[in-house]
């Protein structure tokens, strides 16, 4: 089992998830977006899984950033705009096996668990 792990080092959630990880003793690949930003297949596949809605990354900057139309924006919008600003992806963002299984980190431990164990 291949567990990765795609955010940012000074996340205050991602590094709430990596102690979390680290605490249950389970090996994982963390992955900076910031210096290695997904590919765009990565995020198709990924928004395909979990949606577009619970990838963006409302409170940050870059979000603010875009304009109204961004409430009417496909999936495929969404996508294209979190190839070209990884920031816009909520992080941390779990991908299993090739598979995204969790972003953001807010499950309860026994969902975190089943999810990540």
């Amino acid at each position: 089992m291949t567990l990765q792990v795609y955010g940012i080092p000074t996340c205050s959630t991602c590094k709430k998830a990596i102690a979390w990880l680290d605490r249950q003793g389970i090996a994982y690949e963390f992955i900076n977006t910031k210096e290695a930003p997904p590919a765009l297949a990565l995020i198709q596949d990924w928004v395909a899984t979990l949606g577009a809605k619970p990838m963006r990354n409302t409170s940050g900057q870059s979000y603010r950033a875009l304009g109204e139309e961004k409430q009417t924006w496909s999936d495929a919008d969404w996508v294209a705009a979190f190839a070209q600003d990884a920031m816009l992806l909520k992080r941390p963002l779990f991908v299993q096996d090739g598979t995204a299984v969790l972003v953001g980190f807010r499950a309860t431990e026994a969902q975190l668990q089943a999810i990540l164990s």
